[in-house]
């Protein structure tokens, strides 16, 4: 079982970046962040929805 708490999508991106990754994009809802070393992801902001732990485990 993972040990990260639930987040809502702008808990996580703030996390992100204090982790080094930084805003490339936004389309829509999302979120594109990149980090120096070449990993990517993306980062859905729907208001009043959390992100499971299992998804940022």
């Amino acid at each position: 079982m993972s040990t990260f708490p639930a987040l809502n999508g702008t808990r996580l991106i703030k996390a992100l970046r204090r982790l080094g990754f930084d805003l490339i994009r936004i389309k829509g809802s999302h979120r594109f962040l990149r980090h120096p070393d070449g990993r990517c992801t993306v980062v859905p902001v729907h208001r009043g929805e959390t992100i499971g732990r299992g998804l940022v485990a």
